[in-house]
């Protein structure tokens, strides 16, 4: 018996949950509720029938705060990174259920004084957070993941932040999903589009992310030194005609960035 004693203390603590890196449950949330708009580009959320399932998320949102930060530091970097995106994506729409459907814009959710996005109101890793804080804290933290395609990945439940997905980020497939996110962005002309005829210089214009964030598109991470080098690499995205797509390849244009559309990306 005297043997036994060393293990009170092991036996009676409290074990931490294992922890779904598939985000099973998120996914299923998502399929149900994120609509694609046609060509696939764009997503809107059923926010009034997430409403009615918010228990489901709330119990998603219960496994995300019970992860201890050592246990996140034993993960491998797709892991977390995986981890994060997932997390802020599903606060955001909490943050947004807080208060629908008495709300135009997530902007409602703040005020004079405070932003939405600098709100605490969740625990993640072991301490009080807000989105601003995962966000730019934990996924833009300069030499962790050094990921500019990750702004294509986070969104702001509004019309024009690039799509929510109807899966969730996963370790095991999170490169392919953000170059996916990022093409779809790129290809959706209501957010990206060169205009102007070809041979002439023409005009492309752009989502306002590529302003607030160009200095993540300028450090060389992913094959990107700037935001015109990204216009390059998908200017088949950006434009139709050969003749075009080659004038955004070399840079022939007036860059402008399109007003940003702050209404809720509610798909009633």
């Amino acid at each position: 018996m005297a043997a036994l004693t060393g293990l009170g203390p092991a036996v009676s603590a409290r074990a931490e949950p294992p922890f779904d890196h598939q985000h099973t449950a998120w996914t299923s949330l998502l399929q149900r509720h994120v609509v694609l708009a046609p060509p696939g580009f764009s997503s809107g959320l059923r926010y009034a029938a997430m409403q009615s399932e918010r228990a489901l998320l709330l119990a998603y949102l219960a496994s995300l705060s019970a992860v201890s930060m050592a246990s996140y530091q034993d993960w491998s970097k797709r892991q977390q990174l995986a981890f994060l995106v997932n997390a802020y994506n599903a606060y955001t729409i909490d943050l947004v259920l807080s208060r629908y459907p008495d709300l135009r814009s997530i902007k409602d959710l703040g005020n004079m004084f405070q932003s939405p996005w600098k709100k605490t109101f969740f625990r993640l890793l072991g301490e009080e957070r807000s989105l601003d804080e995962v966000e730019h804290g934990l996924i833009r933290a300069p030499g962790k993941f050094d990921d500019p395609r990750v702004h294509m990945a986070v969104v702001c439940a509004s019309a024009a932040c690039p799509m929510l997905r109807n899966e969730a980020f996963t370790a095991t497939r999170i490169d392919a999903q953000f170059d996916d996110s990022m093409r779809r962005f790129m290809s959706d002309r209501r957010r990206n589009r060169f205009e102007g005829a070809p041979g002439r210089s023409g005009v492309l214009r752009v989502s306002k992310i590529f302003d607030w964030y160009r200095a993540d598109f300028e450090r060389g991470h992913q094959g990107f030194s700037s935001v015109q080098s990204v216009f390059a690499r998908y200017a088949e995205a950006l434009a139709d005609a050969p003749a075009a797509r080659a004038d955004i390849r070399a840079g022939r244009y007036r860059l402008e960035f399109f007003d940003y559309d702050w209404s809720l990306n509610d798909a009633r």
